[in-house]
């Protein structure tokens, strides 16, 4: 193990630094484990080594809570299975609570900063009454009043059936998704990458009219939040964006006015919280235990097999693990570009949800329900024996095509 880090590799200063290291090291391999920003870093290190010739092969493998890091021969990365189980125990704690005490609206902010799909596999775990997917928000172009008007219309309806609770999930990327935002965080990200943002707000001058007028209507501490430095990769730290309690201060402020209308009656208490961390730390499922052992053992097939600029790849899951089948995929036949501080950059893409997909339909079917009926669902902790122990998440199964016994 050399190290870990979520450096970009782009400079040439940053290539003959590697090319030093693995030839210090006398390195036949070189495995790199992680997600897109990663597995880009290990497809431009193998195009790098094999243009001068060198012996250091490079394969990637893929490691991601988030879900993003997949295609057709690459069905899941493995760290998603177990940090979606863990989520869902916490998410079916806190819904037992809210209906206990009847009395809060919890607003779970959940880990996912380009895409929605831990949000998504754990609303299909735990039958929550609103669930934001952010590809859905963009697709459909929404504003922030448009959202707020949302949650707010659900509140009303679940306080006429006598409901003065709730459960909301989000993914922590979903202010990434407002179109509106988006346009903000790109010339934010621009006038981060070439100028200095000033203490008397001259820098705000450089926004579009649209954005300047977005940016002062947000709180303060999501203004803040938003001028935030950015990860090595040129990403907005959205995990240091609080949308959750920025939500529930929009909610309370439309449900108040709409109680001043006559409208709304009841009592709004929301309820804050960032499920993040906390799932990328626990004992693997035994799928998750699996998978690994999967994969390492063809990458290392694959080093031995002289192979290079591949990223291993395990088929068949939803299968016994002896059905299960093993290859390589080409890191070059994922990549895409895309603007990064300021500059177009090649990476892999992100997969994000299919709005066309089987485990978002599925959603669409039950969400309504969800919404005016308590169908909550606690999961309970992550099993490793008995008759649910080996039971996969269920957007491999429904992507697979396989059907499962809870729906």
């Amino acid at each position: 193990m050399i190290c870990s880090g979520r450096d970009k590799i782009e400079t040439p200063e940053q290539f003959k630094q590697a090319e030093e290291t693995v030839k210090m090291l006398d390195l036949d391999g070189l495995v790199v484990i992680g997600g897109d920003d990663s597995n880009t870093n290990a497809c431009l290190l193998a195009e790098n080594f094999r243009g001068k010739n060198m012996k250091t092969q490079v394969i990637g493998c893929p490691k991601t809570i988030d879900g993003d890091l997949k295609c057709k021969d690459v069905p899941i990365s493995f760290g998603f299975d177990t940090a979606c189980k863990i989520y869902s125990e916490m998410i079916g704690n806190i819904m037992t609570d809210a209906r206990s005490t009847g009395k809060y609206y919890h607003f779970i902010r959940l880990m996912g900063r380009a895409a929605s799909h831990i949000t998504l596999e754990c609303a299909l775990q735990t039958h929550p009454n609103i669930v934001l997917i952010g590809e859905e928000v963009a697709a459909k172009k929404l504003t922030m009043k448009n959202v707020t008007n949302y949650i707010a219309d659900i509140i009303c309806k679940r306080m006429e059936l006598g409901f003065n609770y709730g459960v909301i999930l989000l993914p922590e990327g979903l202010i990434d998704f407002i179109p509106e935002v988006k346009q903000l965080i790109a010339e934010l990200n621009e006038i981060l990458a070439h100028d200095v943002v000033d203490e008397a707000g001259m820098w705000k001058r450089k926004l579009r009219s649209q954005s300047q007028y977005l940016f002062e209507f947000l709180p303060q501490t999501i203004q803040e939040q938003l001028l935030l430095e950015r990860d090595p990769h040129g990403n907005v730290q959205v995990a240091k964006i609080e949308t959750e309690k920025m939500l529930i201060e929009m909610v309370e402020a439309e449900l108040d006015q709409r109680k001043r209308n006559g409208i709304y009656k009841g009592q709004f208490q929301g309820r804050s919280h960032f499920l993040g961390y906390e799932g990328r730390c626990g004992f693997p499922t035994n799928f998750d235990a699996n998978y690994c052992y999967a994969l390492g053992f063809v990458t290392g097939v694959l080093l031995h097999s002289g192979k290079t600029g591949l990223i291993s790849s395990v088929g068949n899951l939803t299968a016994p693990v002896e059905e299960w089948t093993v290859g390589g995929t080409t890191l070059t036949s994922l990549m895409d570009v895309e603007r990064r501080h300021g500059k177009f950059k090649p990476v892999i893409k992100k997969a994000m949800v299919d709005l066309e997909g089987a485990p978002f339909l599925k959603l669409v079917s039950m969400r309504d329900e969800w919404a005016l009926k308590n169908r909550y669902i606690s999961p309970g902790p992550i099993q490793f024996v008995g008759p649910y122990a080996n039971d996969i998440n269920y957007t491999l199964m429904l992507e697979q095509g396989a059907r499962s016994h809870f729906f």
